[in-house]
């Protein structure tokens, strides 16, 4: 008997494989699925390989009919000319660099705090009126940004902050979408969880820091990517709250390359290495944590 066992403990073994693998196989449906989210995959890249292609073009295919997609004859003139452009400048390059550098750093970790401490009292501490603290929150998001104009710099005048770095980042503070993501995902969190917490002694503060922040890291991640965007492509703060030039940003800078230009062909090939450089951060932000902005559209809480 223990002979016939062993004899079959590999057709068992077999088997169960075959059964594995059956259910791995790939269905018909799933394969079409696959092949249209690839192509669509393939349609949404080509926008970035455009930017970093037409970086490296010189003149005579920036402006050639029709359009080359993919660079023929790549070059690094257009940096050579962003260089020798930045040089002849009083504010050096480094400086418009630095600046934005510094804006978005203190930006991104300014709104998450800023964010995650509106939107947890008003998930889980359910205090008078906050339903009402919420909807006024979301009611900011239907203003288009022309309309705060007007409003945000005469209290960036009234606060005394012109010129400074804080007129660059007070007016990214207020960030409804950032509220309204942590709010949402914060809501998932179980109340036994914080109530275990405050059992072994934790505070508000320690909750909020210890428990509440590291389970909504996926939510904290898609604020400070969404952040990091608004604040490293923002040319309104350096246009309206800043007067002299070593405080304007980098954005600033690359609106200025082809302004007051005789003709639309000069400085172009230095436009297009800046639109790279200016791009290239948010792609390395979103590619390192793009794993945690899948996790908290798809609504994953806790495990």
């Amino acid at each position: 008997m223990r002979r016939i066992d062993v004899l079959h403990k590999p057709f068992k073994s077999f088997s169960g494989w075959k059964r594995r693998t059956r259910l791995k196989r790939v269905d018909g449906f799933q394969i079409v699925l696959i092949a249209l989210l690839s192509v669509l995959a393939v349609f949404m890249l080509l926008p970035i390989v455009y930017i970093v292609n037409h970086a490296f073009k010189p003149y005579h295919e920036l402006f050639v009919y029709p359009p080359n997609f993919i660079v023929r004859e790549p070059t690094l003139q257009n940096f050579t000319e962003l260089f020798v452009v930045a040089s002849n400048l009083t504010v050096p390059l480094s400086r418009y660099l630095f600046n934005s550098i510094v804006i978005a750093v203190i930006a991104v970790i300014g709104v998450t705090l800023v964010s995650a401490m509106c939107a947890y009292p008003i998930s889980k501490h359910k205090f008078p009126g906050h339903k009402l603290v919420f909807a006024v929150i979301i009611l900011t998001l239907m203003f288009a940004p022309e309309v705060m104009q007007i409003p945000r710099y005469l209290a960036v005048s009234h606060l005394g902050i012109m010129n400074t770095y804080w007129g660059h980042i007070l007016p990214l503070l207020a960030m409804p979408v950032g509220v309204f993501l942590l709010k949402q995902f914060i809501d998932q969190l179980p109340n036994e969880l914080l109530e275990a917490a405050k059992i072994d002694g934790a505070g508000e503060f320690l909750i909020f820091l210890r428990v509440v922040i590291p389970v909504c890291m996926p939510a904290v991640a898609t604020v400070a990517i969404l952040t990091f965007q608004s604040s490293w492509g923002n040319v309104e703060t350096s246009s309206l709250f800043m007067q002299d030039d070593e405080m304007k940003n980098f954005p600033f800078f690359l609106t200025t390359l082809t302004n007051n230009q005789a003709n639309i062909v000069a400085r172009q090939g230095a436009a297009a290495a800046a639109a790279l450089i200016m791009f290239v951060p948010n792609l390395l932000i979103f590619l390192f944590l793009q794993g945690k902005v899948i996790a908290t559209m798809a609504h994953s809480g806790i495990k």
